[in-house]
C-alpha cells in the first residue's frame, strides 16, 4: 500500500488515550521515587566513609553501564526466582525509579558539590541544625542549580517508559504495538505514537518550567 490511511488507527483513539495516560502516570510516579533515591544516593556518595560510599557508587555504575531493558527483565522475570512476583506496572515503576535514580543522583551530586563551605559554615554560625543546613543551605540551592539538568533526565525517563511494553505493560507503545497487529498499518500507528510522545514531552517541559519558578523563585529575581 503506497498511501497513508489513519482511519483504522484513529478509530482506536480511546485505546491510545488510555495508553498515554498510563505512560504519564507511571512516568510521574517513577520521577518522584527516582528523585528520592537520587537525593539519598548522592548524599551517600559524598560521605567521608569509604565503606558507606562504595555500595552507592557501585549501584550508580551498575545501572549506568547496563541496558535498561535488561534491568526491567531482571526485576520482572528474575525476582520470581526468589519468590517475588510483581505486577507488570509495579515492576515497571520499580525499574524506572531505580534507573532514573542512578542518573539523577550524579546530577544532584554535582549540585551539592557546587555549594561552598562558606555557606555551610554560615548556617552553622546561625545555629542551624545539621538537618536544616542540609535541607535549606545545601539541598535546595543544589536542586535550584541543577534543575534544568534534572528536567532533562526526567524527559529521558518518560521516553524510556516505552521499554516496559516488553513486559506487557499497556502503556502508549504497548497499545500501539497491539493496534499495529490488528490494523497492519505500521507507518501510521508509529507516526501517531511519535506525535503523542512529542506532546507528552512538551507538557512535561512546560510543567518543569512552572515548577522551577514556584520552587525556586529567587533564581528569577531581577530578570
Amino acid at each position: 500500500m503506497g498511501y497513508l490511511d489513519f482511519t483504522g488507527v484513529l478509530s482506536r483513539s480511546d485505546l491510545l488515550l488510555k495508553g498515554m495516560l498510563l505512560t504519564a502516570q507511571i512516568s510521574v510516579v517513577s520521577m518522584v521515587f527516582a528523585l528520592m533515591i537520587a537525593v539519598l544516593v548522592a548524599s551517600i556518595c559524598l560521605s567521608s566513609s569509604r565503606l558507606v560510599r562504595l555500595p552507592a557508587l557501585a549501584y550508580v555504575e551498575a545501572i549506568r553501564n547496563t541496558p535498561f531493558i535488561v534491568q526491567v527483565f531482571l526485576i520482572y522475570f528474575g525476582l520470581p526466582s526468589f519468590g517475588i512476583r510483581l505486577d507488570p506496572i509495579i515492576a515497571a515503576i520499580l525499574a524506572m525509579s531505580i534507573y532514573g535514580g542512578a542518573y539523577c543522583s550524579e546530577v544532584i551530586r554535582a549540585g551539592i558539590q557546587s555549594i561552598t563551605k562558606g555557606q555551610i559554615e554560615a548556617g552553622r554560625a546561625l545555629g542551624m541544625s545539621p538537618l536544616t543546613i542540609f535541607r535549606y543551605v545545601i539541598l535546595k540551592p543544589a536542586l535550584a542549580a541543577v534543575f534544568p539538568s534534572l528536567a532533562a533526565q526526567f524527559i529521558l525517563l518518560l521516553l524510556s517508559s516505552s521499554v516496559v511494553s516488553a513486559i506487557s505493560v499497556p502503556e502508549l507503545t504497548g497499545i500501539g504495538n497491539d493496534i499495529q497487529g490488528i490494523t497492519l498499518r505500521n507507518m501510521e500507528i508509529y507516526l501517531v505514537i511519535a506525535a503523542v510522545y512529542v506532546i507528552l514531552v512538551a507538557l512535561l517541559k512546560g510543567s518543569m518550567t512552572v515548577l522551577e519558578r514556584v520552587l525556586f523563585p529567587f533564581k528569577f529575581l531581577g530578570r
